[in-house]
């Protein structure tokens, strides 16, 4: 399904292809040769953009977002496995997002490349090119450190800094109802997709 909203509508390639229960929804540009496999989800927010390269294979049930304050871009010849979600993100050409991976706002993933099953780059963090996310790890940072899921206290201290609730939602994390505010802001944003229409 092919959604404008605000007078932002998608460009698809002539030679890219979107299936038809695939969703393709704002300001999201999808390059030639590139495949959206069904189920999967583009979705640009209000004032976000999506830029998918050229021969780009997106699979099944797998979400890319943009926001107003986190555009969204993969490179050339990339695969984003099913069931993954990347949201406001930069990513080279070449990358492979496997199964389940998890890619956050600000992140910045080098060329080549890779995340590996169940893998998460965290928000404001940088992939060198040629990297690798273990199965199931957890890159966080600029430059990223690469740790196992069992390091729990070790992610967070670099997680907390990058403060996600300030970085990705504008919102103070020591701020009284944190989460009323945060959704009171994400509701407003998101009212304008009650506009939406076909292409």
């Amino acid at each position: 399904m092919i959604l404008s909203y605000d007078e932002r509508s998608p460009s698809v390639d002539s030679d890219a292809w979107v299936a038809q229960d695939a969703t393709v929804c704002g300001d999201v540009i999808i390059g030639a040769g590139s495949r959206i496999m069904h189920g999967a989800r583009l979705v640009a927010e209000a004032g976000g953009s999506i830029l998918i390269g050229r021969n780009c294979i997106v699979l099944e049930n797998a979400v890319i977002r943009a926001t107003s304050r986190h555009a969204c871009s993969i490179g050339d010849h990339c695969i984003v496995g099913p069931n993954s979600h990347v949201v406001g993100a930069q990513i080279d050409g070449e990358v492979f997002i496997a199964t389940g991976a998890a890619v956050f706002h600000g992140a910045q993933i080098g060329r080549g490349s890779e995340v590996r099953i169940n893998g998460t780059v965290h928000l404001r963090t940088r992939l060198e090119p040629g990297s690798t996310v273990p199965i199931g790890w957890i890159a966080v940072g600029d430059p990223a450190q690469i740790l196992p899921p069992d390091q729990h206290e070790a992610i967070w201290a670099l997680q907390k800094t990058l403060d996600f609730p300030g970085f990705v939602y504008g919102v103070d994390r020591s701020s009284p109802d944190l989460m009323k505010n945060i959704t009171s802001r994400l509701s407003d944003g998101l009212g304008i997709h009650r506009a939406e229409s076909s292409c």
